[in-house]
């Protein structure tokens, strides 16, 4: 009987001790189950400059700085502090004590050193150029990083803050690259454990993370590639997976009747654009671009595609944006003009390949629309559908008349997007486009070593009005961030440069 008394007393007390912390809801770990419609290329952050793998290890790596929540200022990363020389040169920064990989293995000063020469100097990074005003990184002890730079650049800072200049073990990529991009090794939040080519990434907690141990709150994250809008509905209604990215414009309504369910339309950098690829005749022309621009209807194309949800783009820069102009002009929509354009130039019976991504119901409703409007004015779009991936490989070959794509910002200063999508250099040949004008490259130049706001603005604001008459691509609309999860997710959440803020996610139920 005393036994029983003890073992009553016990639970008593187990149940007193519930109702005293609240009856509120049951926080556990948990795995995090996304779906999203492109697999992965690569793990290594300098070779990265797609969507799908930046969103997957941002979450897995950790920068000197990084941008705040919402993607208006810079903030401490692994750095908890940083001064910047006078003359704007210098800037020195002091790494957080005791800051680790995620294999346990301390991460020091000369990490740091080794992944910003790395970034810089590698030929295949991506964004290698942005790094090239980094003169000598010195690193006087284990926590303190020294870089000098050969020219004052404004941006500086915020480069920083890219992924691509995610810190890495020095030794794990230097001697034992194929073993560490099998299984990265980074400073993040979680770790990356398992790559299915075609089917899941999986990442795990992990336990060494500088803010931890309350973050991250999930065990565990699964990217899932469901390549087909409708088929990610349907898992995402079903319970099959948690949440899931690019809900059609055309299912949002009806998503946010679900009970089961909550859609999030965050703010965003995104802006949609139709590419052209100069280099093919007689879109080299700037009159016969500039007739494509007129023959579409941008206020139908917000209505009927996005469904409201969206906002006619007028600049490659996106609405909200540093040096963002509202003023800048869009194209004027005039299919008879243009048509006139195109007879002028001496172009009849146009057919050009217009590419988009198969599986994707919003780049299907556009593309059908796009063909539509370009046939009054005498051009035949002929649609190819490609998947995600291949339809990137498709761009980067250049075999492609025109595509539809987007971009999302990473960084807040708009020279990572100017640069990448305008400069003409040969490596990613203006996005692609192969679009090169030298009065462009050279104001991008100045914008980056102007180190007055006023004057900088000056200058983008001119770079938007010259490369809108170029028409360098066709601006089509802004538009937020399209996710949906279950209700019992809290925090899903993507910032307006595209980070999802997993760390801060959780399951509740």
């Amino acid at each position: 009987m005393a036994a029983i008394i003890r073992r009553l007393a016990v639970v008593s007390f187990l149940l007193l001790s519930v109702l005293l912390l609240g009856a509120g809801p049951v926080h556990a770990g948990g795995t995090l189950k996304i779906g999203r419609d492109q697999d992965s290329t690569t793990f290594d952050p300098i070779l990265i400059s797609q969507n799908a793998d930046l969103w997957v290890i941002i979450n897995a790596n950790e920068m000197l700085v990084r941008n705040n929540f919402d993607g208006t200022a810079i903030e401490p990363d692994l750095a908890e502090s940083w001064t910047v020389s006078p003359d704007g040169l210098t800037y020195t920064f002091k790494l957080r004590d005791g800051l680790k990989f995620s294999d346990g293995s301390p991460l020091k000063a000369s990490d740091v050193k080794f992944s910003l020469e790395r970034v810089r100097d590698t030929k295949e990074s991506v964004f290698g150029a942005m790094y090239a005003p980094m003169k000598s990184i010195d690193t006087p002890d284990d926590r303190t990083v020294i870089i000098t730079l050969s020219q004052p650049t404004a941006p500086f800072l915020t480069f920083l803050a890219l992924f691509s200049a995610a810190v890495l073990p020095e030794d794990a990529v230097k001697n034992h690259y194929d073993d560490w991009l099998e299984h990265p090794i980074g400073a993040g939040a979680f770790k990356i454990i398992e790559w299915k080519r075609g089917e899941s990434i999986t990442l795990d907690k992990n336990p060494n993370y500088w803010e931890g141990p309350a973050k991250p709150k999930l065990d565990q994250v699964q990217w899932i590639y469901i390549p087909n809008d409708n088929t990610r509905i349907l898992k995402l209604q079903a319970g099959e997976i948690d949440a899931m990215i690019f809900v059609p414009f055309n299912r949002i309504d009806e998503l946010k009747q679900d009970p089961k369910l909550e859609v999030h339309l965050d703010n965003s950098s995104r802006e949609d654009h139709l590419l052209i690829n100069h280099s093919h005749p007689p879109l080299d022309k700037k009159e016969v671009r500039q007739a494509l621009c007129m023959a579409i209807d941008l206020d139908a194309i917000v209505k009927t595609v996005t469904f409201g949800h969206g906002t006619p783009a007028n600049s490659y820069i996106p609405q909200g944006g540093m040096f963002y102009n509202p003023d800048n002009p869009r194209c004027p929509y005039d299919p008879a003009k243009a048509k006139a354009m195109l007879d002028a130039a001496g172009v009849k019976d146009l057919s050009l390949k217009l590419l988009i991504s198969s599986g994707d119901v919003t780049h299907e409703q556009l593309a059908v629309l796009l063909q539509s409007q370009l046939a009054q004015i005498g051009v035949t779009a002929n649609i190819e559908k490609q998947e995600v991936g291949q339809a990137w490989e498709t761009e980067i070959s250049g075999d492609y008349d025109l595509s539809v794509n987007y971009w999302t910002n990473d960084i807040i200063d708009p020279d990572e997007k100017t640069s990448f999508s305008l400069y003409g250099d040969p490596d990613n040949l203006s996005y692609h486009t192969r679009y090169k004008n030298p009065e462009v490259t050279k104001l991008i130049d100045e914008g980056r070593g102007e180190l007055d706001p006023e004057k900088r603005k000056a200058i983008y604001y001119k770079i938007q009005a010259i490369v809108k008459d170029d028409v360098h691509w066709i601006d089509l609309y802004y538009s937020p961030y399209r996710n949906a999860s279950q209700i019992y997710v809290k925090n899903f959440t993507q910032n307006p440069l595209g980070r999802f803020t997993l760390e801060d996610t959780e399951i509740v139920k």
